[in-house]
């Protein structure tokens, strides 16, 4: 046989050859650089392939440590969120245990480990639970509120189903704040409602009964006029007062402060009841401490604070009593003291007497719109100090505000 017929096949062989040595080669290589990766070691084998490789590899490793990070930054700031969120935040798996609770749930269900406890376990509420059991069972959201009387809160329950892992996110709120607003602001549409109507219908009676022939009466036509004057009076002081309160418990009124002498401000008040004091057959009595330093206030405010504190005691203390203002060093701060010998506050009612329109009871209600001592609450607290009353039922009263040195 012609030595040539054999070239062909010696070529494809030599070739085969080659190319299995290139794909072993190529093996090896891939196998170093696969081992000094693994091995974080430098030193790789240079081919063309092996670069290209490596860099393919280097540059998957930079997108995973990229994404890594942003997965990390992105779990720490959401368990930040968490942490400092006033909502409980609880995460429950398929049967029911708690995988995740934030402090604000471990708090509202006043628990320290919930994890691995059942969600019946950690709510301990038969609503709050059945809640959850919808939720489950149906997968929809549910919504339940509970009031729990022992602990005087207001709950709201918010169950969401977990659609990937058939557990369900529990979204626990505490609604004592909103609700208690919400009865605030029923009490105040109410009470204003009630004090409008007193007046109103006086002021109607007494239209009616001018127009039927009293203006023409000389006796009855300027008594009747006079009357409808004290009522407008009372309505304008009432919408006055209200229009301050407003302004401020909402912020808006400016306080002008300046430095004052604690015994110039109670001396000035004094002066300004005297009159009032003396009509009312009550004996006066101021009393200073040496040596006070002064104080950052508002003057016109804070005097109108004592006014109202001495315009109180002036109303409920019988003729022959005494009314007295103190001011002494108090803690951290000048404490100023309005005491009277009146007919005192029962102690049910202490606690309540700085609210809007509020009234101990009938036959201590008098004239007045029943603002004034939550006036003063609010500008007192304006300039960072606290207001409080003591009494002693049938005996006396003593009110109480502490100013601080500083502000």
């Amino acid at each position: 046989m012609n030595q040539l017929s054999f070239l062909p096949a010696i070529i494809f062989l030599l070739i085969a050859v080659w190319f299995a040595w290139r794909y072993y080669g190529l093996r090896r290589s891939i196998k170093r650089a696969a081992q000094s990766v693994r091995e974080q070691k430098k030193g790789l084998p240079h081919s063309p392939e092996v670069d290209e490789l490596f860099s393919a590899i280097e540059s998957l490793k930079t997108t995973f440590n990229e994404k890594l990070f942003a997965l990390n930054a992105g779990n720490e700031r959401l368990a930040t969120m968490l942490d400092q969120l006033t909502d409980g935040v609880i995460i429950a798996d398929a049967d029911g245990r708690v995988q995740f609770a934030n402090p604000a749930a471990r708090k509202l269900f006043g628990t320290q480990q919930p994890l691995q406890q059942s969600v019946a376990q950690m709510m301990r509420n038969h609503q709050l639970i059945e809640a959850w059991k919808r939720c489950q069972q149906t997968r929809q959201m549910q919504i339940e509120s509970v009031e729990l009387p022992t602990r005087k809160q207001f709950l709201q329950l918010t169950a969401i189903p977990d659609k990937h892992e058939g557990g369900s996110l529990l979204l626990a709120q505490d609604l004592t704040h909103v609700r208690r607003l919400e009865a605030v602001r029923r009490d105040f549409i109410s009470n204003v409602s009630h004090e409008l109507r007193t007046p109103l219908a006086s002021l109607k009676a007494l239209t009616e009964t001018l127009q039927n022939g009293a203006l023409s009466d000389p006796d009855a036509g300027p008594r009747f006029l006079n009357r409808i004057h004290t009522e407008v009076d009372a309505l304008t002081q009432m919408t006055q007062e209200l229009l301050d309160l407003s302004r401020i418990e909402s912020g808006q009124v400016q306080l002008n402060f300046e430095s004052m002498s604690p015994r110039k401000l109670i001396y000035s008040a004094a002066e300004r009841m005297k009159a009032q004091i003396e009509r009312a057959n009550l004996k006066l009595i101021v009393q200073c401490e040496d040596g006070l330093p002064a104080i950052h206030v508002d003057k016109g405010r804070l005097e109108q604070v004592l006014v109202n504190l001495i315009h109180n005691a002036v109303k409920f203390t019988k003729p022959g009593g005494q009314i007295c203002l103190e001011v002494e060093a108090g803690d951290g701060g000048v404490r100023f003291a309005v005491r009277d010998t009146g007919i005192g506050i029962p102690s049910e009612s202490l606690s309540r007497i700085f609210e809007r329109f509020y009234r101990v009871d009938s036959s201590r209600a008098g004239s007045g719109t029943g603002l004034g001592l939550s006036i003063s609450r609010h500008i007192v607290e304006a300039h960072g100090g606290n207001i409080w009353a003591e009494s002693d039922e049938g005996r006396g009263s003593a009110f109480y505000f502490l100013i601080p040195h500083q502000m």
